[in-house]
């Protein structure tokens, strides 16, 4: 394998990361938007009987909630990131 097919397999290999790393925070960042306020809402109309600050409460507890869940999911998919920087493949030189 020559080293220009080992950097466009780096290069493949750190798009789909890159790609996959944007899906997730576009997906956290809607969900901590809309997961908050139909939380609130739903709550403050069946769950509460139109008690207001047990739904802001309710709203408050679901942004954390989102918030913890991206904070371990982040966590764990450095711990299963390659040790090497990206992009970055090492190879061994040949003694001739």
């Amino acid at each position: 394998m020559s080293t220009s097919e080992q950097a466009a397999i780096g290069k493949l290999n750190t798009n789909a990361a890159s790609n996959g790393t944007l899906f997730k925070l576009v997906v956290f960042s809607l969900s901590l938007g809309i997961v908050p306020l139909t939380s609130y809402y739903g709550s403050l109309n069946y769950l509460w009987d139109g008690n207001s600050t047990f739904a802001a409460i309710t709203a408050i507890v679901a942004a954390n909630v989102v918030l913890i869940v991206y904070i371990i999911l982040s966590i764990l998919e450095d711990k299963q990131s390659p040790q090497t920087p990206s992009g970055i493949l090492l190879e061994s030189k040949k003694i001739q």
